[in-house]
């Protein structure tokens, strides 16, 4: 007999009943729908056996929804073969689901607990974002900064390259005046090179040529000869088969003469010398610098390379080792840094052979 006999032909009890289990319906209805346009927009992303375990969730809570909506028809008409069919239906898709649910318990339990971890480090996330940002803030300040000192320097450095030029050419200038000048036109020269290598690191104005590594290592050794001997430590070089590299010179000595300072820096007065290996192969050219001075924590070796970060204290900008793997990634080539702590660090940099640095 119809439900709504049982219910004693209550117009409240039945309306009750009918309207609850008719929004009931609805609401199942749309969460079916939903999940269908769900797997329609993720097609191409999701994996099939997984669109499968969707599909069946949605015809299941259908199936659910039916067998309220059910519950409305047989109120008054007694159709309980339909809703026996209905539940039939329920029963089947629900006994899917469990089992595709049981199955799939592990990889949801995992997405959960790494989705709540990955929450847990949006903070940490969010402050790293920070810093990136104001490091490059700093690069773009400090870019600004160099370009205007270096070139607002070079007017005032003509001018007494041009005095000290007059003094050596002047007549009855003393011989040990004219030797002292042309020592600090030297100096000068070398100081506007620098001015001019500051501008072009930015503007990267130069054309790569070849570049032997050997005599750039031979260069940084007489730049690094005040260095060295007040350290009472020696400076070897090694070369071994083809050591010329295609990249722009000034900052190649740039790199070297940053990582090899900060060995000869790092290693103790006296103590074992510092080494340049180099080793040439088809497609490019190794250059390992090795110290056997105090080490580097491991835990400041990630940030080794980022802008602003010194082990020096006060002594330090922050500056060299970001410039070193800015260049040589701009040139195609890697940077890697080992180090033990109390016996040594071995920097070492792979030089292609053709430079994939802009020219001009």
């Amino acid at each position: 007999m119809p439900h709504a006999v049982c219910w004693k032909a209550d117009p409240q009890l039945i309306w009750t009943m009918v309207v609850t289990n008719g929004i009931t319906f609805l609401s199942y209805l749309t969460i079916c729908l939903t999940l269908f346009s769900l797997v329609r927009r993720t097609r191409k992303i999701i994996q099939r056996d997984w669109a499968y375990f969707v599909v069946g969730f949605a015809l299941f809570i259908v199936a659910c929804g039916t067998t309220h909506l059910m519950e409305v028809v047989t109120t008054w008409t007694p159709l309980f073969w339909i809703d026996a069919a209905a539940n039939i239906i329920t029963a089947l898709l629900s006994a899917y689901v469990a089992i595709m649910l049981i199955r799939r318990s592990h990889t949801i339990g995992f997405s959960i607990n790494d989705y709540a971890e990955r929450l847990a480090n949006a903070e940490n996330e969010k402050l790293q974002m920070q810093q990136n940002l104001l490091a490059a803030r700093k690069i773009e300040d400090w870019s600004r900064m160099s370009t205007a000192v270096a070139h607002e320097i070079n007017n005032p450095l003509e001018a007494i390259h041009n005095l000290l030029y007059l003094i050596q050419r002047t007549q009855g200038t003393p011989r040990e005046a004219v030797e002292l000048a042309k020592t600090a036109a030297d100096e000068v020269d070398r100081v506007m090179e620098i001015s001019r290598s500051t501008l072009a690191f930015f503007r990267h104005t130069a054309e790569p040529e070849p570049v032997d590594l050997s005599t750039v290592a031979e260069s940084v050794r007489f730049l690094l000869g005040t260095l060295l001997a007040s350290k009472r430590i020696s400076l070897e070089i090694h070369s071994e088969g083809d050591v010329v590299i295609e990249a722009i010179a000034g900052e190649v000595r740039q790199v070297l003469l940053n990582v090899v300072r900060n060995a000869c820096e790092a290693t103790a007065p006296g103590g074992p010398g510092v080494s340049i290996n180099l080793t040439g192969s088809p497609a490019g050219v190794e250059v390992a610098i090795v110290d056997h001075g105090v080490g580097i924590d491991p835990a400041i070796l990630a940030t080794l390379f980022q802008f602003g970060f010194t082990t020096k204290g006060e002594q330090g900008n922050g500056i060299g080792l970001w410039s070193v793997k800015h260049i040589v990634t701009r040139h195609g080539g890697t940077v890697s840094v080992t180090s033990i702590p109390g016996e040594g660090t071995t920097v070492t940099l792979w030089w292609p052979r053709s430079s994939s640095a802009p020219s001009a």
